[in-house]
């Protein structure tokens, strides 16, 4: 057992390391801000990872959700995000941006989910490889890696110097941020030559 919860850690920290990094501009735009709450940043990765693993376990048992040439297109989700919060930033007659490209803990989610092709690719032939008993332990361990994730994220987000950048550029930064985790999505998938 103690083997499964040591690979289930070393999966989930190498395919959310990205999520770290938007964790932390969330939180940032929640202390500029106010938008999104605490709260919905958490409620949001627990429900979009919950959903990746959910993909992932009905991918293992055979059934494909989305056919993996076409995860790329989930990119699409930050991209649109993040243009919205583009727009705004740029509407904004103060600099402070009308809307937080990630408001709510939907929004949150849907960014964890679009951002978690990666995760799907690695997650549906562990769960297939570890059966019944395994999986749940590394739903387990993945579900209190979330929580360290977001602390850790919180944790970055309090220090002066970050906040300093992040009042000053945050409304620009957080939809840039989510623009490129799109556009790294939608790139490295491959999609754009399918569909081209």
């Amino acid at each position: 057992m103690g083997e499964i919860v040591l690979a289930a850690a070393g999966i989930f920290a190498g395919t959310n390391v990205d999520d770290i990094i938007v964790l932390t501009v969330l939180f940032l735009a929640a202390r500029a801000t106010g938008r999104p709450r605490p709260w919905q940043i958490w409620a949001g990765q627990y429900a979009g990872i919950a959903v990746l693993v959910a993909v992932s376990a009905l991918a293992a048992l055979g059934l494909t959700i989305v056919p993996d040439p076409w995860t790329g297109l989930l990119g699409l989700v930050p991209i649109a995000l993040g243009v919205r919060g583009l727009v705004a930033a740029g509407r904004s007659d103060d600099g402070a941006p009308e809307t937080v490209a990630a408001g709510n803990a939907f929004a949150v989610a849907g960014v964890t989910v679009a951002n978690g092709a990666d995760n799907i690719a690695v997650y549906t032939p562990v769960f297939r490889t570890l059966g019944i008993g395994g999986s749940v332990v590394t739903v387990v361990v993945f579900a209190a890696l979330v929580a360290v994730w977001c602390a850790a994220a919180a944790w970055l987000g309090s220090h002066r110097q970050v906040i300093a950048v992040a009042e000053r550029y945050g409304h620009w930064l957080v939809p840039l941020v989510f623009v490129a985790i799109g556009l790294v999505i939608v790139i490295e998938s491959g999609v754009l030559g399918r569909l081209l």
